[in-house]
C-alpha cells in the first residue's frame, strides 16, 4: 500500500537544529550573568540563537567569548505529567560520557527555580554534520554505506551499556516494558486527544491484543533514535554525538531499531523523509532486513521474533508523540506552533500505514 504524505511543510523528525537567525525569546537576557557564572570555560555571552524546527524542548545555540555552547529548556506553559524532562536527559548524557557511546558533555543545569522559571541544561557544541534526508543525495554508495554501519554500531553499543556501569540503574524499570509503554502513551494520548481517530482506536486494540510476552531483554534506549537525531564527522562519517534523549529509559532495545526502521517506511517524498520508494541497492543503503541482521551480529543475537508488533507500536507511539504536539499548539505552548499545527494532520494516517503493515503481514 503506498501512502503519500504532502501535507505538513516540514518533517517530523526535524526536532530543530537549523538555526532560526530572529528566534530570541525575551526573558533570554537574564540569561547570561547566570550562564557566565555557572558554566565553565564560557567566558563573556554574546548572543542567543534559536534552533527553529524544535518540537519539543526549545533548544538554543549560546555563543561566548569561550566558543559555542547549547542550552536546552523546557517549553513554557502546562506540560504532561514526565514530559519534557530535560534533567532525565542530563542525567544519561551524563551516565554515557565514559562509555563508546558519544555524547555531548553536560556543563550546567538549572532547576525551575532559576532565571527562566522552567528547567534547562547547557551542554558542549558538538561539531559536525546532520543529515536531514535518510536517502543521504549526492552521496556515494560508499559513504552512505559507512553512515547506516556507525548509525547501526552506535544502536548497538547503546544497547551494550550496562545500566548500573553508568550509574543509571535507577534511571527506569526493567520488565514488562512494552506493556506499560503502551498503557503510558495511550493515557498521554487521551490526555491531549482532540478529536476521535478511528484509527488510532483500532490501532489501539490491536496492539493491546497483540503484546508479546516479555522475554526478559533490558537496557537503555534513546527513544528517538534516527539519523537527524545525531552529528556525523563528514570525513570519517563516524557518530560525533548522539542528540535528543528527552525519550531516553530503561527499556526494550527492540523498541529503538523498530522505531528507526518504522521511520524508513516513509515515503521520500514531500514533508516526510523517510526510504519508502528509494532503491536502497543501488544507492548503497542496506535494506531493512539487512540493517537488522547488522544489528543482531552486532549484538550476538539468532534474530527477532513479534517484528510487526514492534512496527505497529512505533507508529502508535509516534502518533501519540504528534497529537501531543498537536495540542500544545492549540493552547500555544508547541515551540514552533505554525508546524506543530499541521502535525495533527499526520496522526490518523501514521496509525492507518501502522494497521496496514498488520494487515499486509504474514
Amino acid at each position: 500500500m503506498k501512502f503519500t504524505i504532502q501535507a505538513l511543510p516540514v518533517s517530523f523528525s526535524a526536532l530543530g537544529r537549523q538555526v532560526e537567525m530572529t528566534a530570541t525569546p525575551a526573558d533570554i537576557a537574564a540569561l547570561g550573568p547566570w550562564l557566565e557564572a555557572h558554566v565553565p570555560g564560557l567566558g563573556q555571552c554574546r548572543g542567543f540563537e534559536k534552533f527553529g524546527d524544535g518540537q519539543s524542548n526549545p533548544t538554543y545555540r549560546v555563543d561566548a567569548s569561550g566558543g559555542t555552547f547549547v542550552l536546552r529548556a523546557q517549553p513554557p506553559g502546562q506540560l504532561l505529567p514526565g514530559a519534557h524532562r530535560v534533567d532525565r536527559e542530563a542525567r544519561i548524557i551524563g551516565g554515557l560520557h565514559d562509555t563508546p557511546v558519544p555524547v555531548p558533555r553536560i556543563l550546567a543545569q538549572s532547576d525551575a527555580d532559576g532565571p527562566l522559571g522552567r528547567m534547562f541544561v547547557v551542554m558542549s557544541h558538538v561539531a559536525g554534520q546532520i543529515y536531514w534526508d535518510p536517502a543521504l543525495p549526492g552521496m556515494a554508495p560508499d559513504d552512505r554505506r559507512a553512515i547506516y554501519a556507525a548509525m547501526n554500531q552506535v544502536l548497538a553499543d547503546l544497547h551494550d551499556v550496562e545500566p548500573e556501569a553508568a550509574g543509571l540503574a535507577d534511571f527506569g524499570r526493567k520488565g514488562d516494558y512494552f506493556q506499560r509503554q503502551l498503557a503510558t502513551w495511550t493515557r498521554q494520548y487521551r490526555a491531549s486527544e482532540t478529536d476521535g481517530i478511528a484509527e488510532m482506536d483500532q490501532l489501539i486494540s490491536w496492539l493491546d491484543g497483540n503484546l508479546p510476552e516479555d522475554d526478559g531483554r533490558s537496557g537503555l534506549v534513546h527513544g528517538d533514535f534516527r539519523m537527524d537525531n545525531m552529528i556525523f564527522d563528514p570525513q570519517s562519517h563516524r557518530v560525533a554525538a548522539v542528540l535528543d534523549w528527552e525519550l531516553s529509559t530503561i527499556g526494550h532495545p527492540f523498541a529503538d531499531l523498530a522505531y528507526q526502521c518504522m521511520q524508513w517506511r516513509l515515503p521520500n517524498e514531500g514533508a516526510f523523509k523517510g526510504l519508502g520508494g528509494v532503491d536502497r541497492a543501488a544507492t548503497g543503503i542496506p535494506d531493512e532486513a539487512d540493517y537488522v541482521a547488522q544489528y543482531c551480529t552486532r549484538r550476538g543475537l539468532p534474530g527477532i521474533e513479534n517484528w510487526r508488533f514492534y512496527i505497529a507500536f512505533s507508529f502508535f507511539r509516534l502518533g501519540a508523540i504528534l497529537q501531543g504536539v498537536y495540542r500544545r499548539s492549540l493552547e500555544g505552548n508547541a515551540s514552533n506552533t505554525q508546524t506543530a499545527h499541521l502535525y495533527g494532520k499526520a496522526v490518523p494516517i501514521l496509525a492507518e500505514m501502522a494497521m496496514a503493515e498488520v494487515r499486509e503481514a504474514p
